[in-house]
């Protein structure tokens, strides 16, 4: 049973590679990104163990390590639909041994490119252990108890909320709480290293500490077999088979009662008679469209995770700015950012049609003209980018307190924002993208899929940011000038080619979606 899981994964991972050229491109790619990492990871610890002292490689190990594991426990719960070949719930009409069900789905972990780029790193830990032969065995066995450690703790955490994650609001909240640290990443890195003196120092007393956890116990064994002190590597060694028993024995217990038990699927009852946005739209077909692209905006997480990321940009720029030039900058940086917010959350209508899904199928069937279509899109994402990007900008005039600034800002943000409306509703009439499932977590993603997607979506920032020059250059001359004359005329360009922008997106769009309506249709609904 155990070879014929082995056999299904590897026959889904072929079939997926002949559905689509594009995902056999992005899984080549990914293979030799993956391989140049691991190449990199074995010479560095090749070179580490040719002139590194034993105590240093074992802090950089232990550290690299219990990240490792960190991050196969995290990353399942916080994007909780991530894609797993092998669903458990798929097996719930089989009768699997469950002793085979287990070890069949832990080794299947391995078949894939982070699977086996973790188990080959995690036993090339060996390579930096080759003066100590006792150590560099110990390396070997450690690295794979530690790999299969971390898919055992991947596969237990992913079991273990099953519950939770069947629950929309908790796909809706976990789903978007890892977008926040991502975005705020380096503010975050830059922050605890200056609260850190001396790393020197740090790092060491850290790795010793993680070294008699469940996280750094099975890296820390080598270096203690280096050390000669094999009484601590043997302790240590039983917390990593305690570790992996533990979690094989919640796993076990979690997955048994996840293919017994119905998941959650939430309360039935509804509010009548409130139409929502419905109420306030206009009763034609372009605000119809309106009010439900809006409500998927604020209900749809795949939406909503856009409202979050899009306030954090400017921010982001701000830190990078003061840490490059100080605050002297700060008020132009955040209305700056808050033009490229804007654009931000006028640019997601590119991927609106992917987002409907086969639920398409009802603009078809009810016959929307294209141009109502783009329109009530492009209402809809308008209605939100541009407030945020006004907002910013009026944030920066009041920091700065350069107020003869706002009206050219103010006219940065309607460019930027009618450039991205524009060229969304063409680019979505002609392009579908590689987005999540209704229901799914924002942060799922096939590998392999997103390789065409990636071109459209840089071709239409680059388009967009053609369409925007104009606005900048107005604001970079009177900038030269020190005239205030150019900041109103900047507002007049801005707000007459955002106007043209999003009328001509309209117009070029709806017919392109006139002509292909049916071929978007069936392009969305290949994957339901």
């Amino acid at each position: 049973m155990v070879a014929h899981l082995l056999r299904l994964k590897l026959t889904l991972l072929r079939n997926s590679i002949k559905r689509s050229p594009w995902q056999l491109v992005g899984l080549i790619l990914a293979g030799v990104y993956g391989l140049g990492m691991l190449a990199t990871a074995l010479v560095a610890l090749a070179v580490a163990g040719s002139v590194g002292e034993p105590q240093a490689i074992g802090t950089a190990i232990v550290l690299a390590g219990s990240a490792l594991l960190v991050g196969w426990l995290v990353v399942p719960v916080l994007a909780s639909g991530l894609d797993m070949t092998l669903d458990p719930a798929r097996f719930t009409t089989y009768s699997i041994p469950m002793k085979s069900l287990l070890a069949g789905l832990a080794l299947s972990s391995f078949i894939g490119v982070p699977g086996a780029v973790t188990l080959i790193a995690s036993m090339g830990t060996a390579a930096a252990w080759w003066r100590h032969p006792g150590a560099a065995a110990a390396a070997l066995l450690c690295g794979a108890l530690g790999a299969l450690t971390c898919m055992i703790a991947s596969r237990a955490i992913t079991a273990a909320s099953t519950s939770l994650a069947s629950s929309r609001r908790f796909k809706d909240v976990s789903g978007m709480v890892v977008l926040v640290p991502l975005v705020l990443m380096g503010p975050i890195i830059a922050g605890v290293s200056s609260g850190i003196s001396d790393f020197s120092e740090y790092l060491p007393q850290l790795a010793g500490t993680l070294s008699w956890t469940p996280l750094g116990a099975v890296w820390a064994v080598p270096a203690d077999i280096a050390a000669g002190a094999f009484g601590p590597a043997a302790l240590k060694f039983l917390i990593a088979l305690a570790t992996l028993a533990a979690l094989t024995w919640i796993w076990k217990v979690c997955l048994a009662k996840a293919l017994v038990t119905p998941a959650y699927a939430g309360s039935a009852k509804r509010s009548p008679g409130k139409l929502g946005f419905f109420a306030t739209f206009p009763p034609t077909p372009a605000g119809a469209v309106a009010a439900r692209c809006l409500t998927y905006w604020i209900r749809d997480p795949r939406y909503s995770a856009g409202l979050i990321i899009a306030p954090l940009i400017p921010l982001v720029m701000v830190f990078g700015a003061s840490q490059a030039s100080g605050l002297d900058a700060l008020g132009p940086i955040i209305g700056f950012g808050g033009a490229f917010a804007a654009f931000m959350v006028a640019w997601s209508i590119s991927a609106d049609i992917s987002y409907d899904n086969t639920a398409f199928a009802l603009h078809l069937a009810t016959g929307v003209d294209g141009r109502a279509d783009r329109a009530g899109r492009a209402a809809a994402a308008g209605i939100l980018a541009l407030p945020l990007g006004l907002l910013f900008a009026l944030a920066g005039a009041i920091i700065s307190g350069d107020w003869a600034s706002l009206p050219g800002t103010v006219g940065l943000v309607l460019g930027a924002t009618g450039a991205g409306l524009g060229m969304a509703s063409v680019l979505s009439s002609r392009f579908t993208m590689n987005v999540p499932l209704p229901g799914d977590s924002p942060m799922k993603s096939k590998p392999g899929n997103n390789f065409s997607s990636v071109l459209v979506q840089l071709g239409g920032f680059a388009g967009a940011a053609v369409l925007a020059a104009p606005v900048a250059i107005v604001l970079a001359l009177g900038a030269m000038a020190d005239n205030p004359v150019f900041s109103w005329l900047a507002l007049a360009v801005g707000l007459v080619l955002g106007a043209v922008y999003v009328v001509a997106g309209i117009r070029l769009g709806g017919a392109e979606y006139n002509r292909r309506a049916p071929e978007l249709l069936q392009a969305v609904s290949v994957d339901r």
